[in-house]
C-alpha cells in the first residue's frame, strides 16, 4: 500500500503515515510512503516510491537501508534505461492515459508497458488507467503489477469495484499462463 499525497505538509503527511504504517504492519502488508525518504524512515515504512523530481533512488536506499523496498516512477524509455543503474527493487510505468493524479503529464500508451516489461528485469507497475477494461490490453502488453486510484477513490462502491478488478486481472493472468 503506498500513501501518495502532493498536498499535505510534512507535519499532517507524518500523522497520515504513522497511522498508515500502523494498519498496514497489523495486517502484514508493507507500506510505502511516496516521495519523502526522510518522512518514510521517521514513520517506519516498508519502502519509499520516489518519481523523476524527488530524491534520487540512491539518497533514498542510503537514508532507508539495505532492505527498505525502493520504487521509482518511469515515463519514457530514456528513464527506463537510466533507472538499470539505481538501487530500486521495482519501477513503475506510465502513467497510460492522462490522469489528474499526474496533472500535465501525457499518456505513454501501451507500448511503454510492452517496453518497459521487456527491457528490465525488477518488477513494473503499471500506473494510469487501470481499469477492468483495460486490464486485457496491459496483461497482453505483459503487466502483471497494477496501482489503481482512481477507479476505486471514485467508486460509489469501492469493495465492489476492487473485486472487479481483481476479477479482471485473475482471469487475464490465467490466459496468459503468468504465475
Amino acid at each position: 500500500m503506498q500513501l501518495r499525497d502532493k498536498q499535505l505538509d510534512a507535519r499532517h503527511l507524518l500523522e497520515r503515515g504513522r497511522l498508515a504504517a500502523r494498519v498496514c504492519t497489523e495486517r502484514g502488508v508493507p507500506f510505502i510512503l511516496n516521495d519523502r525518504p526522510d518522512l518514510a524512515l521517521e514513520v517506519e515504512a516498508d519502502g519509499v516510491h520516489v518519481g523523476q523530481e524527488d530524491a534520487s533512488p540512491a539518497l533514498a536506499r542510503r537514508i532507508l537501508g539495505p532492505t527498505a523496498i525502493v520504487g521509482l516512477s518511469t515515463h519514457a524509455p530514456s528513464e527506463l534505461r537510466a533507472s538499470r543503474d539505481e538501487p530500486v527493487d521495482y519501477v513503475s510505468a506510465g502513467p497510460v492515459t492522462p490522469t489528474p493524479t499526474k496533472p500535465g503529464r501525457p499518456g505513454t500508451g501501451v507500448s511503454y508497458i510492452a517496453f518497459a516489461v521487456a527491457n528490465t528485469s525488477r518488477p513494473v507497475f503499471v500506473t494510469g488507467g487501470v481499469t477492468p477494461e483495460s486490464v486485457p490490453s496491459l496483461v497482453a502488453a505483459g503487466a502483471r503489477h497494477f496501482v489503481v486510484v482512481r477507479f476505486l477513490t471514485e467508486s460509489d462502491d469501492p469493495r465492489g469495484a476492487a473485486a472487479l478488478l481483481r476479477a479482471a486481472i485473475d482471469r487475464n493472468l490465467e490466459l496468459t499462463g503468468a504465475p
